[in-house]
């Protein structure tokens, strides 16, 4: 009875897949818009993988035809391998393994019937150092890269790596992504998002996981994106509203800068640069979000597809910041201010062909950059000044023993 309801189930969600209906709005999706796509698709994927489990591969101990080919011939392609896979995701499972020649690498066997329904993904997939001699179409032979998953601060803690700094680079990292260039890693959960000291340096450094869901960004939402997000940072709220608007918040404006930013409403008035979050400030959001449902439902119905990946890629992002402790600062809007500036900036000399009018813009974006490293100096100026004078109340208070 339990295989014939999962059955049922796994069709009904293809068919809704291969339909084309959109889970928040019923409107038929656009088959140019690869992030929607790509969500759909993997709820049909997931649903087949799950019948097979079930049926045809039950007797396969951890997933694919292909595992039971590998099987064979294991010994002559590997010194080890290891049998329980390192992740499975809707797309893929990885194993790790060692070659006859000492290098360690992870192999990636795709799942049946994935190829038909996922082979966009696959032409988007791009990963390091991958040894094509030993791959197939569907076995991805790549390095293997050791570290600690991005939200383990013991493991930062026992490897000296800075878990502020990495936080900072994780946040530029993606404000890259999206203000700069427009295409944008969607799926930063802790086991995607790595963190190890690089073996020939010993930098701290951050490594990307599973490239199979990014989201292409339109010029216009970018760009709208990117002036939304210097209006925020600056307490620009007549452009705040401007820029929501265009980007479909309509009058709940409001409401999707708080969801933006995670602050309270009164903290986007008063600058969400200017002060941190405050316990109060998290309990009062918490508290609000539930008697907000139908506005934010309706909120996400108007919004642009691109939107509501975005809005995930954010919330993983807030949640790896919670679980080490490190909550967006006054240098990190900075650092996205940066990146706006610049994207602005290209964007304007792209679409002039007046060299005088090119150089206008290249100074005028050196300026402003000048203008953001000068604030940031001043905070971290009145941040030491903060300190030492702390540092004096607590010798004042707390004499050293004679």
């Amino acid at each position: 009875m339990a295989r014939k309801a999962l059955k049922l189930a796994s069709w009904t969600s293809m068919a809704l897949a291969a339909s084309g209906i959109y889970f928040y709005s019923n409107k038929y999706l656009d088959p140019n818009d690869f992030g929607a796509v790509r969500v759909g698709r993997a709820v049909a994927t997931t649903a087949v993988i799950s019948y097979d489990y079930l049926t045809s591969l039950k007797s396969v101990p951890y997933g694919s035809e292909e595992y039971l080919q590998l099987r064979s011939k294991i010994h002559d392609l590997f010194q080890s391998f290891d049998d329980t896979p390192l992740g499975t995701a809707s797309l893929a499972q990885v194993h790790k393994a060692v070659l006859h020649d000492g290098r360690t690498v992870a192999v990636k066997v795709q799942h049946p019937k994935v190829r038909a329904q996922s082979s966009k993904d696959i032409l988007l997939m791009e990963v390091p150092r991958i040894h094509w001699d030993l791959s197939t179409e569907r076995v991805l032979l790549m390095e293997f890269v050791d570290g600690g998953q991005v939200n383990d601060r013991d493991y930062m803690e026992r490897n000296k790596i800075d878990v502020n700094e990495i936080s900072r680079h994780l946040g530029k990292m993606y404000s890259e992504m999206i203000f700069v260039n427009g295409f944008v890693h969607c799926d930063p959960h802790p086991g995607n998002v790595l963190v190890r000291k690089h073996p020939g340096t010993g930098k701290a450094e951050i490594v990307l996981l599973d490239h199979g869901l990014y989201q292409m960004l339109t010029e216009e939402f970018r760009l709208n994106y990117c002036h939304l997000w210097q209006s925020l940072i600056w307490t620009d709220m007549k452009r705040v509203k401007e820029y929501s608007q265009r980007l479909g918040a309509g009058d709940l404006y409001p409401l999707f800068a708080c969801m933006l930013t995670a602050r309270s409403w009164d903290s986007v008035n008063r600058g969400i640069s200017q002060a941190p979050v405050t316990a109060t400030e998290d309990l009062e959001i918490r508290n609000n979000a539930a008697n907000y449902l139908p506005q934010i439902s309706h909120l996400l119905n108007h919004v642009p597809r691109q939107m509501l990946l975005i809005l995930k890629t954010n919330d993983l992002l807030r949640g790896i910041e919670a679980a080490l402790g490190t909550r967006a600062s006054a240098s990190s809007f900075l650092n996205m201010s940066r990146c706006c500036i610049r994207a602005l900036a290209e964007h304007k000399k792209k679409n002039t062909c007046s060299f005088f009018r090119r150089t206008q813009i290249s100074f005028s974006e050196a300026f402003n950059l000048w203008q953001i490293n000068l604030h940031e100096l001043i905070l971290r100026v009145k941040g030491l000044k903060l300190a030492d004078r702390v540092l004096a109340l607590i010798c004042w208070l707390f004499p050293a023993p004679l």
